[in-house]
């Protein structure tokens, strides 16, 4: 089974949300495979569903004079931050063709980051009632997602060489009494992007038993044509869902 992999840098929020939007469409009428998206964005805070604004612990006007945007999206969870220096991948699957379990997803992907960070020499696991992937009492990567019909959108944002100070204007996923770290601290040094974007990609082939193909990168909403084949490294639920046309949430972030 293929899955599409698009390499976009730095991308709007904004820009990265349409994106999002247009492949699940396309995914949905089976006009395109599965996609995994793999970006940073500028600075960025984004509230889930389940969002309490008191996490927020500065304005969004305070926040803007500070160079960030703030979003209310539809993922499940509660509020989180993106920048540069973070890798954030959304993947667009549609589970019915891999698993209609949204905690097998969630697990899924935590497996996929958990590797990663094995092969730093990093201890990474999961953390009981606190989905994403942790290293102690510290989070390094967050997750949250949004399924409609079985098809997934947003993802996972994990901590590469991320500026960790921009967490202190926030309450990581309303979650007060944990921290939050990046590969760059744990390691004491700076990571390639792309090195980590290329072992996330193995294990994402190796975890979802699917066949990568990277695509050529095309401006925020437009959909790429041309594809080739990719060469691989070796290498609760925490979701929102959304089933035909009505909504229901689970909790993610």
């Amino acid at each position: 089974m293929l899955c599409y992999l698009e390499q976009l840098g730095l991308v709007s929020y904004e820009d990265g949300l349409r994106l999002q939007r247009e492949l699940v469409a396309r995914r949905k009428a089976g006009t395109i495979p599965d996609t995994l998206l793999l970006l940073e964005h500028p600075h960025v805070y984004t509230l889930g569903r389940n969002a309490k604004t008191e996490n927020l612990l500065i304005s969004a006007e305070q926040l803007a004079a500070r160079g960030a945007q703030v979003f209310e999206i539809d993922r499940g969870g509660d509020v989180t931050y993106h920048g540069p220096g973070q890798l954030v991948g959304y993947p667009i699957l549609d589970l019915a063709n891999h698993r209609r379990d949204i905690a097998w997803y969630m697990r899924s992907l935590e497996e996929v980051l958990i590797a990663v960070a094995r092969d730093y020499g990093i201890q990474a696991g999961r953390l009981a009632g606190a989905p994403g992937v942790w290293v102690e009492n510290d989070k390094l990567a967050a997750m949250g997602v949004h399924i409609s019909r079985w098809v997934t959108s947003h993802g996972f944002a994990f901590n590469v060489n991320t500026d960790l100070s921009y967490f202190d204007w926030i309450v990581p996923c309303g979650l007060r009494d944990k921290g939050v770290t990046s590969l760059q601290k744990l390691l004491g040094r700076p990571v390639e992007m792309e090195e980590v974007a290329g072992r996330v990609v193995g294990h994402f082939g190796r975890v979802f038993k699917v066949e990568m193909v990277e695509v050529a990168a095309a401006p925020a909403g437009v959909i790429p044509s041309a594809a080739r084949n990719l060469a691989l490294p070796s290498g609760g639920s925490g979701a929102r869902k959304e089933e035909s046309e009505q909504d229901s949430s689970l909790r993610s972030e």
